[in-house]
């Protein structure tokens, strides 16, 4: 018997194998969400996206905390403790849905949860956490300013002591969650430094107006904070860190979670595009059988496994504590602009059906323009790989 016939079939959704890669809790842990994705949101997104609304918002908060997926990763008070690899395979899955649902889960656990887990106080923790872990309780995460977003060094929001209290004054722009949240998690300057806050949304002079008339994260709450000098006692302070390492941190772990997302995504299109080649005609037989479409196939496959493969990878570097920021960059910045490429590729495909909401691959490309650019532009995190390569600093 020859050696190949040994081998396994060719997998085309697996093109590479990297299924086995995973342990069989990884692959029940993504089996699970890819399956509640297609129950609760895949027959109602496309309507949801062209209403841009996410109206059922809290129940699927609620549902995800059942599932495990809101601070997913993270230890204790009531949050699952999943490794790394297995929460980027739950945001591959949620992404593969729609970029909002995504969305909603990182900001909750990778944003808001991981701030109050990392930096808050322990009475913090056990305030805020069990609720946010279960979903009854959405968080949202203020950083990014109307005139401050890639430098959040130079943010305006400013929190003054008056007496025990705190007085915070000032706005956040489009943050995720914004309008449904129980508590926010807000970054301000202070006289000692920039630091965290955990802002009860109920808290007078607290709003968050929603933000309209977007054309990309439809299916997503997104939303302006305003802060009308908040009054907040001495201990609303995350007490363990000053300075911007606190929300950078945050952010670094939440670029982790897009790292995978964006093939999710990506994945999506891909799969479309190819059942769109078998069974649309032209000229007597499939595009599929064409060798111009197959080869905007194999591109696509290939840039969405080697994807993948880099997403593990840094997955397996996080849960062994070695995942650096640079790599973070390194990830989100090749495979959300791949993404995108496959996205648009596989609407040629489609010819004029991919503009249609019949089918995903507008929505999905739609959005990952947001994708590209928040939680750090393109430019940014080619200027992190540069400062890392060259040990320059271009930033000024």
């Amino acid at each position: 018997m020859s050696a190949s016939s040994k081998l396994p079939p060719f997998d085309p959704a697996d093109p590479l194998g990297i299924d086995d890669l995973l342990e069989p809790e990884d692959l029940a842990i993504r089996d699970t969400v890819r399956g509640w994705a297609a129950d609760r949101v895949l027959p109602r997104v496309a309507e949801w996206y062209e209403r841009g609304e996410l109206p059922e918002i809290r129940e699927l908060a609620r549902e995800l905390g059942a599932l495990g997926a809101l601070g997913m990763s993270l230890d204790g008070y009531g949050c699952a403790g999943a490794s790394a690899v297995q929460y980027g395979l739950a945001c591959l899955e949620l992404e593969a849905a729609d970029s909002g649902i995504r969305s909603l889960v990182s900001v909750q656990g990778s944003l808001a949860m991981y701030a109050v887990h990392r930096f808050g106080s322990e009475e913090q923790k056990q305030t805020w956490l069990p609720g946010m872990a279960a979903g009854e309780v959405i968080g949202c995460f203020g950083l990014t300013e109307p005139d401050h977003g890639s430098d959040p060094a130079a943010m305006r929001t400013y929190a003054k002591r008056d007496g025990s209290d705190w007085v915070l004054t000032g706005r956040k722009m489009w943050i995720t969650n914004g309008s449904v949240a129980g508590v926010a998690v807000v970054w301000a300057q202070t006289d000692d430094g920039i630091r965290g806050f955990v802002v009860p949304t109920a808290a007078p002079g607290f709003s968050a107006p929603e933000i309209k008339h977007k054309w990309s994260l439809r299916a997503s709450v997104t939303s302006e904070l305003v802060l009308d000098e908040v009054r907040l006692p001495a201990d609303a302070v995350l007490p363990e860190v000053t300075g911007l390492r606190g929300p950078l941190s945050c952010l670094s772990h939440a670029r982790y979670g897009i790292v995978w997302g964006a093939m999710g995504a990506a994945r999506s299109c891909f799969e479309t595009a190819v059942e769109y080649s078998r069974t649309r005609e032209q000229f007597g037989r499939p595009i599929g059988g064409f060798q111009l479409t197959q080869a905007k196939l194999a591109d696509m496959a290939v840039e969405l496994h080697k994807g993948i493969l880099l997403a593990h990878h840094l997955g397996r570097r996080m849960d062994a504590g070695r995942l650096r920021p640079e790599q973070v960059s390194f990830g989100k910045l090749n495979n959300v602009r791949e993404a995108i490429e496959i996205c648009r590729t596989a609407r040629t495909v489609l010819g004029a059906n991919g503009i249609s909401l019949e089918y995903p691959v507008m929505r999905h490309a739609t959005n990952l323009e947001s994708v590209l650019t928040y939680e750090g532009t393109v430019e940014m995190h080619q200027l992190v790989l540069g400062k890392a390569l060259t040990g320059l600093d271009a930033f000024r």
